[in-house]
């Protein structure tokens, strides 16, 4: 390693711990530490690694050949396993196809002194999740060790639901009871056997992963791998090298050819989360992939052939962003197959106890003396809250108040002060927009107001109208356009019985207008009749 710790490997060699000595250590790795395997025939580079990895929560084992590491694959199972792919009497490429067979979904990092080399290459086609130079750049491969490490943590952590709290036997767990998470399960259950494009909808810390990783532990696809990319955290212009790998010479600093995940993940789920913020460009690509099942590597326009089945996420209105021209019409359609929309927290409060008990019970995991219950005062408050940050910042509020708990309940006084002194205005729960809903303050006829086209008629409306600024001012995160042409399309079907022709006469648009609103906001089909 180009490191003072690789400086110091020759001189200490001999310290270097033998793979004897290594398959000696226990079976079962301390509880909650993940399990690194290293697989080379020299001893500086299981020197190096332990000096790299030696201060982190990690177990590391060694074998010198290919025959010692499936042995000990067999018998450790472990998260990641680090290979060089040419040793002494077993390559690393036939011990790449016996470790796949043991587990389909380990994670492997293939290891290689010659960054041009083809067997690097068709090590990544055979499904190592990536590959490293000699010498190694540290920061660099610390980087890809804890990513592969997370990528490991996803495929194993099984996601439950609906209501199991027992934090200890499942890695995470979708909670709750109410009707809207009841919709979610059961619409998990019917999607998750196909292989069907699946969009799922939602505020930033909703669950959005966890739901895509519920659909795939329970798919047909589950023995393969899984793998998410964060189209928002990766630069425009490494996105397309990261989905589709490129060619050597493609761009500026592309010293060697790279599969993409889309060939990493032939045969498995690829989860794109905030696909909103993708870039159009990347954006025909992945409409390609859909319609066509194929890929072009950056560089190359020759085709190549996938079986990759897509999650995709997102925050954010992609109808809107189609209307701003910023997302592809033909890809959201393609996308829209099958709607998963998570409800924000505010709109589910019944769920909240649940959550608040599966948090203080994950976390006295890691704080056995930690507090085991809350006060009354302090659920009513957190049950009070708007919650803008959802599930993730319930999350995060509990895990502080864990923190600063002095004895075994959580109180008032542990909660940040937004939530303790009720300083957020709470939002109108409702039970069918995706956002909070004004049907109170609205007459719900025109007549209950005053005639239409008289001054009583106009000022009733222009007081309908300051009551939905109004409401707007109170709630930032209310978008008062969409949620008005939702309610107003929902009143509409209403009137008219689910009749949709009439339903767009009333609304003064088309029925091919009225119908794409139905499809954007979700409006149960039992409401649009044709």
């Amino acid at each position: 390693m180009t490191s003072a710790a690789s400086g110091s490997a020759s001189s200490r060699r001999q310290q270097s711990p033998t793979a004897e000595e290594t398959a000696a250590t226990p079976a079962t790795p301390a509880q909650g530490r993940q399990t690194v395997l290293i697989i080379d025939d020299e001893k500086d580079v299981h020197y190096s690694f332990r000096r790299l990895l030696e201060k982190e929560p990690l177990e590391i084992l060694s074998a010198e050949s290919g025959d010692e590491g499936i042995r000990l694959a067999r018998k450790h199972l472990p998260d990641l396993i680090v290979m060089d792919i040419r040793m002494g009497q077993q390559s690393g490429l036939d011990t790449l196809k016996e470790l796949r067979q043991i587990n389909p979904k380990q994670v492997v990092i293939m290891m290689t002194a010659y960054g041009t080399s083809q067997t690097a290459i068709e090590a990544m086609k055979r499904g190592a999740y990536d590959y490293v130079l000699k010498p190694f750049d540290i920061p660099q491969l610390k980087e890809l060790l804890f990513e592969a490490l997370a990528a490991a943590r996803a495929m194993k952590q099984i996601v439950a639901f609906p209501t199991k709290l027992n934090a200890e036997e499942s890695g995470q767990t979708i909670v709750g009871n109410s009707p809207a998470m009841q919709q979610v399960y059961k619409l998990i259950g019917q999607v998750a056997p196909t292989s069907t494009t699946i969009l799922i909808t939602g505020e930033s810390g909703t669950g959005k992963e966890l739901v895509a990783r519920a659909i795939f532990q329970n798919g047909s696809r589950a023995n393969k791998p899984f793998i998410a990319i964060n189209c928002a955290a990766i630069p425009e212009n490494l996105l397309e090298s990261e989905l589709f790998g490129h060619e050597k010479g493609a761009f500026t600093g592309a010293l060697a050819q790279r599969i993409g995940k889309f060939e990493q993940c032939d045969g498995g789920t690829l989860f794109l989360d905030e696909i909103g913020d993708m870039p159009m460009t990347t954006q025909t690509k992945i409409l390609r992939v859909l319609q066509e099942g194929e890929i072009s590597r950056v560089g190359n326009n020759q085709s190549i052939k996938t079986d990759v089945r897509i999650i995709a996420a997102t925050n954010k209105d992609l109808w809107q962003a189609v209307q701003r021209k910023e997302f592809r019409e033909d890809l959201f359609y393609r996308l829209n197959v099958v709607r998963v929309n998570l409800p924000p927290l505010r709109e589910r409060s019944t769920d909240v106890p649940l959550l608040v008990a599966y948090f203080i019970n994950k976390f006295r995991l890691k704080q056995p003396t930690g507090p085991s219950q809350i006060a009354d005062e302090a659920l009513a408050a957190i049950q009070r809250s708007t919650w803008p940050g959802n599930v993730r910042e319930l999350e995060n509020c509990i895990q502080r108040a864990m923190v600063l708990a002095s004895g075994n309940t959580i109180t008032l006084a542990n909660l940040p002060e937004e939530i303790s002194r009720g300083q957020r205005i709470p939002a109108p729960a409702s039970s069918e927009s995706p956002r909070p809903v004004f049907s109170a303050a609205v007459p719900t006829t025109l007549e209950a107001a005053a005639a239409p086209g008289t001054d009583a008629g106009k000022m009733a409306l222009n007081q309908a109208v300051e009551t939905l600024f109004n409401f707007a001012r109170g709630d930032k995160h209310f978008k008062l356009l969409p949620a008005a042409e939702r309610e107003l399309i929902v009143r509409a079907l209403a009137e008219t019985s689910g009749n949709q022709v009439q339903a767009a006469k009333l609304l003064g648009v088309t029925r091919a207008t009225l119908r794409k609103r139905v499809d954007k906001f979700g409006i149960q089909k039992r409401m649009a009749i044709d």
